[in-house]
């Protein structure tokens, strides 16, 4: 079965074999003696790489966890004979994420179990999924719009998007703030090939208003300076506004018109989750992994 595992998570019978230390007529025997025992055939083989047949995916979703949880069974028994002394964690989250909702839960995780090497892996969405389906992030934090079969997402944390601007705006003295009111004035948004900028665009397409985008530039903190200086207005999610922000900025709360941002734990279905990320998730919310969802196993989309 760690051949079968390993085969199909590294794609060749060669690279297999060498990462269990086997060769790869070893691997080869292996498999065949498997898909006689189950009776069927798990692997369509080519010259290039290793393809799954509809058992071998569904054995897959079931083996993968199994095999993990063994490899990791030494560790996890004196983890939990002894505490977390030691071990390694990563985390993959995008940069708001990291800047904004993780610290205090990063502070508190390392008070308690200081031995464990954690690593925050800062990555857009897509790239975080490849971590996830590669088994190189143990989990996400983040926020999600789609969310693959593949793929369990429990949101935790919820915010409301934000008008931002100068204290001296004209729109700063008005009490209520429609859609129409910004279409006069220049965004200054997140580049479009992130989330926000395409929620923010679809919000007024739908409701048919034009707007303006003055500038495009990465990162809530710059956007936040930007718009300080009185360069344009944006929408922002919550997340990101401090104490400090609402004594330089005007804020108003959008939420009439653009949806809540919702952060949460994020991790492909069927994962054995070690005892460090299950500690890191139960001060995110404890009792959040006794949801279904994370013990059954989804259709891959690697």
């Amino acid at each position: 079965m760690r051949a079968f595992v390993a085969t199909v998570k590294l794609g060749t019978l060669s690279r297999a074999a060498e990462s269990l230390y086997l060769s790869q007529p070893s691997i080869s025997l292996q498999l065949q003696a498997l898909e006689r025992e189950l009776g069927v055939e798990l692997l369509q083989r080519s010259r290039r790489r290793i393809n799954l047949t509809d058992a071998g995916e569904a054995l897959y979703e079931l083996a993968r966890p199994l095999v993990e949880g063994w490899e990791h069974l030494d560790r996890d028994f004196h983890s939990k004979i002894k505490g977390l002394q030691s071990g390694r964690l990563t985390v993959a989250a995008g940069s708001s994420t990291i800047q904004y909702l993780l610290p205090e839960l990063v502070r508190q995780y390392r008070e308690r179990f200081p031995a464990v090497q954690l690593q925050l892996a800062n990555v857009t969405g897509k790239d975080g999924m490849a971590l996830l389906r590669a088994d190189e992030a143990d989990f996400a934090v983040g926020s999600m719009l789609d969310v693959p079969n593949d793929i369990a997402w429990a949101p935790v944390y919820h915010y409301d998007p934000m008008l931002i601007m100068p204290p001296n705006h004209p729109l700063a003295g008005k009490d209520a703030i429609a859609l129409e009111d910004l279409s006069p004035y220049g965004l200054i948004l997140p580049p479009q090939r992130l989330s926000t900028y395409r929620l923010v665009d679809l919000v007024f397409q739908q409701r048919q208003v034009p707007y303006q985008v003055a500038i495009e530039v990465g990162g809530w903190e710059v956007i936040k300076e930007y718009v300080a200086m009185g360069l344009g207005i944006s929408i922002v999610t919550g997340i990101c506004i401090t104490d400090a922000d609402r004594n330089r900025l005007a804020v108003r709360n959008m939420r009439q018109y653009f949806p809540q941002r919702s952060y949460g734990v994020v991790m492909r279905k069927g994962k054995f989750l070690t005892a460090e990320a299950r500690a890191f998730i139960d001060l995110i919310r404890p009792g959040l992994l006794t949801h279904r969802d994370y013990d059954e196993s989804g259709h891959s989309e690697r």
